[in-house]
């Protein structure tokens, strides 16, 4: 089939190597993952207000509490993917958030929030934001090949920071003269967009031009099968999904560490719960701006030039020596800065490497062992680290203390993170994975 070359198109190909056949798909993906991260990002700002309302001293309830709902989230997710086509599960998943996104606009207040409610957005959000993330970037390691993923998913993760960056300028803009509770009405508008992005991409995967048999195109149409607990054998049995759950825990213990410190000079600084808010709302503007930038002309341009362990590598690496410097010097500015490039590192360079591992695995374990490690291991991660940093608080370590003990921390992440992407070229070359 022969592919017309539009404007689109060629200044698509200025930033990434899209072929005219993957040009429409990956216009879908991009604009799917915006609305995701759109809808996302406009209540973000919420859930760090929610959780200084609910108490800065009881943050490590909360993250327990996300952990246990994530728990009990995976057997149902679990028992729909067994049982429904990717393209019908896939659906149900958003329109669950978007009903449950309808149900706290019914019970919040135009002007004042209860502390269980602001508790219980705040587990809602967390989880909100994983798994919807997770599923979507189960779909693309699905859609694409190993070497489409290399080339587009630096592009496609633009997406979804161009949706973060205008999520929380909608806040911004938006929370004063309409209140927090009505942006949760346009966080469900941008969310039912992503149901379309799959409808599409489901035909486009099935029906396109990419080197597929007819016997994976069938089983597209069927459920992936198995049990309900089939993500937690998977990743028991892999040593390689076993490696990822160790990435991720370190991962998510230093940034949990980031955002407790973050919680606490906010806390000091401000008072007012709007100016909060919307301080919260312009630094994820400033994170979302850098992570654009490095997205659309770096990202894939690193992969080709340095290989994917030493771009999986390079985000560690940039916060081991950021938390030395917070050690040094452990200002407001300091802290802000290391948080703003670990952030901006990770959804630039990071989260976009990290899918990559999953491209050559099964379906079960791109569905099913992915959204165990996305959502349980990453939010025990979370759960535990909070309460280790709430221990060496009561101890007495000082925030610059806490920096230091994270060097290790930090280099060790690294370490495994330049492993795994060893280990997925060898399985790449392996399964003769293009």
């Amino acid at each position: 089939m022969k592919h017309t070359q539009t404007p689109i198109l060629g200044l698509m190909q200025k930033s990434v190597q899209v072929k005219p056949e993957e040009a429409q798909a990956l216009l879908w993906s991009f604009s799917y993952f915006f609305a995701l991260l759109c809808s996302y990002y406009i209540v973000r700002p919420m859930r760090d207000e929610m959780g200084i309302l609910g108490g800065v001293e009881n943050l490590q309830w909360l993250f327990t509490g996300t952990l246990l709902a994530m728990t009990a989230a995976i057997p149902l997710f679990g028992w729909v993917s067994s049982h429904f086509p990717r393209r019908q599960f896939l659906p149900y998943v958003y329109l669950f958030f978007i009903g449950t996104l309808l149900l706290f606009y019914a019970m919040m207040n135009e002007h004042t929030v209860s502390v269980t409610i602001a508790r219980v957005f705040f587990i809602w959000a967390s989880v909100f934001n994983l798994f919807v993330v997770s599923v979507f970037w189960s779909f693309m390691t699905d859609i694409y090949s190993n070497s489409q993923a290399r080339r587009l998913f630096g592009f496609i993760a633009a997406g979804g920071t161009l949706g973060a960056l205008t999520g929380p300028a909608i806040t911004s803009l938006l929370v004063e003269p309409i209140g927090p509770r009505n942006l949760l009405l346009i966080s469900a508008l941008f969310l039912s967009w992503a149901i379309l992005g799959i409808i599409k991409l489901s035909r486009w995967s099935f029906t396109g031009t990419t080197p597929r048999t007819a016997a994976i195109k069938e089983t597209e149409e069927l459920p992936i099968g198995g049990s309900i607990w089939d993500g937690i054998r998977l990743v028991i049995r892999s040593p390689y999904l076993l490696g990822i759950c160790l990435l991720m825990i370190l991962f998510t213990t230093l940034a949990t560490f980031l955002y407790l410190m973050q919680a606490q000079i906010v806390r000091d600084a401000f008072s007012d719960s709007v100016q909060r808010t919307a301080l919260f709302a312009n630094i994820d503007l400033a994170v979302n701006a850098l992570t654009l930038v490095l997205q659309l002309f770096l990202t894939s341009r690193l992969i080709k030039w340095f290989g994917l362990p030493i771009v999986l590598a390079l985000i560690p690496v940039l916060l081991a020596i950021g938390f030395i410097l917070l050690g040094l010097v452990p200002s407001v500015a300091i802290l802000i800065f290391v948080q703003v490039t670990r952030r901006a590192g990770n959804y630039a360079i990071m989260r976009p490497a990290r899918e990559m591992l999953y491209v050559v695995l099964s379906k079960q374990e791109k569905y099913k062992a992915k959204n165990v490690i996305d959502t349980v291991v990453y939010r025990a991660g979370d759960a535990v680290s909070a309460w280790i940093y709430s221990g060496m608080r009561a101890l007495g370590i000082s925030i610059s203390g806490i920096a230091f003990i994270a060097v290790p921390l930090a280099l060790l992440w690294a370490w495994v993170a330049y492993k795994l992407g060893a280990k997925q070229q060898e399985l790449a070359d392996t399964n003769h994975q293009e």
